[in-house]
């Protein structure tokens, strides 16, 4: 069987991420209303902002698909996590007993 050397700092600082990330999915709907209020009508021409509409709908689509892929692996992270962390403290009472 092969080690496993595993570093919880790093693992941690990839949850903090992934919630960061996961965060700003959540708050991108809000940023494309912002984006499409900044467009307007130039030349009193609406193409653009329709535009700027349409790739936002199916991006949202795409988006949330992508946050709950995101969503999956930091919760699959924290399990790892977790599961080090457990076994750790177990085995240092097991030590402690002996």
């Amino acid at each position: 069987m092969a080690d496993v050397s595993v570093k919880i700092e790093t693992l941690d600082q990839t949850v903090k991420k992934l919630d960061s990330i996961i965060d700003e999915f959540d708050h991108a709907v809000g940023n494309s209303d912002a984006l499409e209020g900044a467009i307007g009508n130039p030349f009193r021409r609406g193409e653009l902002r329709g535009q700027a509409d349409d790739f936002e709908q199916r991006w949202d689509m795409k988006r949330k698909d992508l946050k709950d892929e995101l969503s999956d692996v930091r919760d699959h992270i924290k399990g790892v996590v977790e599961g080090f962390q457990n076994w750790d403290s177990e085995t240092a009472l097991l030590f402690q007993q002996k």
